[in-house]
């Protein structure tokens, strides 16, 4: 964990920012895989860790804005668990390590709650994720678990925000770790990646290197043969000359911060021409963002300038027409990325979107846009000094989507379909880095940047 300072001067920022109230802040539990003892690997709620620090189940946050107070509430280990565990430190020593003094039974958040409640005092919290943490919001406040969401609080949604995205140096080292975790993982995965590799071998190798330096993975890797998937965590393959291999992977340090990349490259060590064409055209769009992204720009504006860039590569190889401003303005370019251009990331993968997209990656400033493509970007607003975001540009041709987007219609003035359908077998090709916003523009994340260009896949792949 960080200095206790920190975490002190993180709790002191937020009961800044709001006025009165209680402030509920629940850590995550163990869960079980598939029976009580045999549990996932403990995750803990990111917000606690931002406020808290501590890695350590059964334990909740609460914030007294009108007294000042911060408390913790849990339970000290049983001789039982100490058979099972070894001993551990108390609530009062971890408390310590945070800066709070305030320590109490779990069975105490229950009365402390229950007197807020009839003094008609507010009870702010984020909506909960878990189905075990709905079910604890829901007995504490006296409210059915479908209920639990709505009376989620917009203050303190915004005010953590708020704090969150904007991230600390001390942040920026920790994600800086990961990028450098991740960076072995996709090395290997470019060493190991040879025909009759099977898809499975190069995903176990990759995870393993995540929990090797840190925590492990930062999401479910997709390492697949057919990138026109988007979300594809299928490893049944095995790697075919020819074909295109895309891993999409990020790890977690140990405190729990991310990085998320994503590498094409041909399984056969060397691109195709047409291959190369494509890739070379998805290059050019991260590079045009990292060449234009700065502070007060909208991400949104970055993700059309990425668009503009596919839609004009794309025309240059007769498989779009007309003109690409247009043809941006009304979505077309989506037939082949349809993903937003990238998302913010700190303590989580996509961070904090458990708290809400709305709050996330959009404001009062700032509306979703309901244009294909543009209408599935996670983050659009306006870009802040110590943002974390990815940028992910992309490729693909999907057999099912270019079949109802022709039948349909839609697009037909900038879509070349007799071209696309000479592409029905391409696969999808996807780059993504992590990008700092620092006051006079932005940099990438990650000192070690796994190879990019064609040229350095193939001298990597074929040289290691």
């Amino acid at each position: 964990m960080f200095d206790r300072k920190i975490y002190i001067e993180r709790r002191k920022a937020l009961h800044e920012r709001l006025s009165s109230g209680l402030v509920l802040l629940p850590g995550n539990d163990e869960s079980a895989a598939n029976y009580p003892d045999n549990t996932y690997r403990f995750r803990q709620d990111s917000t606690f860790l931002y406020f808290f620090g501590l890695n350590r189940p059964k334990t909740v946050g609460l914030l007294d804005l009108d007294s000042g107070e911060d408390i913790l509430y849990g339970d000290d280990t049983s001789l039982e668990d100490i058979i099972w565990t070894g001993p551990q430190p108390t609530l009062t020593e971890w408390a310590y390590q945070v800066g709070v003094e305030h320590t109490q039974p779990i069975s105490h958040l229950y009365k402390r709650i229950e007197a807020a409640a009839a003094k008609g005092r507010r009870i702010h919290y984020l909506p909960p994720y878990r189905a075990e943490t709905i079910l604890h919001v829901g007995r504490l406040l006296g409210l059915m678990p479908d209920r639990v969401a709505a009376h989620a609080s917009v203050e303190l949604a915004r005010a953590v925000v708020a704090l969150r995205e904007v991230k600390a140096r001390c942040e920026i080292e920790e994600i800086e770790f990961a990028c450098g975790i991740a960076s072995r993982m996709h090395r290997l995965a470019m060493r190991m990646c040879r025909p009759g590799t099977s898809e499975r071998e190069i995903a176990g190798a990759i995870e393993g290197v995540a929990l090797q330096y840190g925590a492990g993975v930062s999401f479910p890797s997709i390492v697949t043969q057919n990138g026109q998937t988007l979300h594809n965590h299928d490893y049944s393959g095995t790697l075919q000359s020819g074909r295109l291999m895309l891993v999409d992977a990020g790890a977690e340090t140990t405190m729990n911060y991310c990085s998320d990349f994503t590498r094409t490259f041909p399984v056969s060590g060397y691109f195709t021409p047409k291959q190369k064409e494509i890739y070379d055209i998805v290059l050019a769009a991260n590079r045009k963002v990292f060449e234009l992204a700065h502070p007060g720009a909208y991400y949104y504006q970055m993700h059309n300038e990425a668009a503009r860039v596919i839609a004009e590569g794309l025309r240059s190889l007769g498989l779009m027409r007309g003109n690409m401003e247009d043809a941006v303005a009304v979505g077309a370019q989506a037939l082949f990325m349809p993903h937003g251009l990238g998302h913010q990331m700190g303590l989580d993968v996509h961070d904090m979107e458990n708290i809400g997209e709305k709050y996330v990656g959009y404001d009062e400033e700032t509306l979703r846009s309901s244009t294909p493509g543009l209408s599935s970007l996670r983050m659009g607003k306006r870009l802040r000094e110590g943002h974390v975001i990815t940028v992910e540009p992309g490729i693909y041709f999907i057999p099912d989507l270019i079949d109802k987007w022709e039948v349909e219609g839609f697009g037909r003035d900038f879509i070349n379909f007799a071209k696309v359908r000479e592409y029905l077998d391409f696969g999808g090709i996807r780059i993504e880095d992590n990008m700092l916003i620092t006051p006079y523009g932005n940099r990438l994340l990650g000192n070690d940047r796994p190879p990019v260009t064609t040229s350095e896949i193939e001298s990597y792949m074929n040289n290691n």
